[in-house]
């Protein structure tokens, strides 16, 4: 658009836009099921190889979907991007369109519950997987062997907060030609430098960060072109994953104000951090910005920032933790994330209670711990509200 590289920013509010031609201002939605033709010749034209502004079915694509894809490829500095109906349906298919029996997946342990059961429903179809400690480098040098397929892991990981090294994981898998898959919601595209850090995937639940209003579902993969439009887009159009433009039209909405709120929820998460670290009623206070966290370093050089997210693990297990959460006046008790309004989960109960108890213990979820949320109220209101409720 210009001479000039742009910032994010200023990429989240133009990049991709297509105008009709009306020229409108907004980003127009286009809901429409199917497209019409000129011609019997066009329309077997189009099946056969389609253009960039041409479009067949909505399964396939839509106007408002590819504004939004080509909107957050240009953000998180890929070359293309598809979009889908949800976050899980985006690691779903990322994941599903590179794999076959036979493929080995080597993945971080510390995942979304979500995510893992994604992981166990692959090796039902003869697909093998290999858990490592994501923070421990040389599990993963043994683990990736040639052959290996992919390799996948959350940057930042739900919902304790772990930081995984993606340049230096992604050289361990390239060395053995295997795709780097990086779930990136914790990190969002803000803070996002991990294309560049040496992933070939990047997946968001854009139900997230991205709509930041708790809307609408969606999802997107980001990669290269050829991975994309090749390997992607075949695998989603006909399992039926493709997202809705209307949700589509949430999100190019949502990115406009994406760097503002996002940096302003990371202000705030290292403020309540920092207020809470000495708090009688905590036995830990987790989060990358504070200098005490164990990837504290790793998390400055991939992010710059500590991120939105918190984990605080209460005093007292789980009747401490619903107790507190119970008293709680101003911040919502919620599955969601990246909203707004600031939320609270018990992951023990909620997000990860189909794993074992002794597999939440080796993943640090204790009974105690929550995950917080930050949203955009005031921080001092949100330090007020925490320190009432462990009072």
């Amino acid at each position: 658009m210009t001479e000039r590289p742009l910032h994010k920013r200023s990429l989240a509010i133009h990049a991709g836009t297509r105008r009709s031609q009306y020229g409108e201002m907004a980003e127009a939605m286009f809901m429409t099921q199917g497209f019409v033709y000129d011609s019997a010749e066009q329309a077997a034209a189009r099946f056969q190889k389609s253009g960039p502004d041409e479009f067949i079915y909505a399964r396939y694509g839509n106007p408002t979907n590819r504004m939004f894809e080509d909107r957050i490829a240009a953000l998180e500095g890929t070359e293309d991007a598809f979009a889908t109906n949800s976050g899980m349906s985006a690691v779903n298919g990322a994941l599903m369109s590179v794999c076959r029996a036979g493929s080995h997946i080597v993945a971080a342990r510390a995942l979304f519950g979500s995510n893992l059961y994604l992981l166990d429903l692959l090796t039902r179809f003869g697909v093998e997987v290999t858990l490592v400690d994501g923070t421990d480098l040389d599990q993963w040098r043994r683990a990736v062997r040639p052959g290996t397929t992919a390799v996948f892991f959350e940057s930042v990981s739900n919902p304790t907060l772990e930081i995984i090294d993606i340049q230096a994981v992604a050289r361990i898998a390239h060395a053995h030609d295997a795709i780097v898959m990086v779930d990136n919601v914790f990190a969002t595209p803000v803070f996002s430098q991990a294309a560049a850090q040496g992933a070939d995937v990047v997946i968001y639940s854009t139900t997230k960060h991205m709509d930041g209003a708790g809307r609408g579902l969606g999802g997107v993969i980001c990669g290269t072109r050829q991975f994309i439009r090749e390997t992607v887009e075949p695998y989603v159009k006909h399992s039926g994953g493709a997202i809705s433009p209307f949700n589509s039209w949430l999100l190019l909405t949502g990115l406009t104000t994406l760097d503002l709120r996002v940096r302003e929820m990371s202000r705030s998460a290292l403020a309540i951090a920092t207020a809470l670290q000495s708090h009688p009623g905590l036995t830990r206070v987790i989060y990358p910005g504070l200098t005490d966290h164990p990837q504290h370093d790793l998390a400055v050089r991939q992010m710059a920032e500590g991120g939105t997210m918190l984990a605080l693990e209460v005093a007292g297990g789980q009747d401490g933790a619903f107790r507190m959460l119970d008293r709680l006046r101003l911040i919502l008790i919620s599955n969601n994330l990246g909203d707004a309004k600031s939320i609270v989960t018990h992951p023990a109960t909620t997000t990860h209670q189909r794993l074992s108890e002794e597999d939440r213990a080796r993943l640090g979820i204790t009974p105690g711990l929550i995950r917080l949320s930050v949203g955009l109220e005031h921080p001092d209101d949100l330090i007020a509200d925490l320190r009432q409720a462990l009072d």
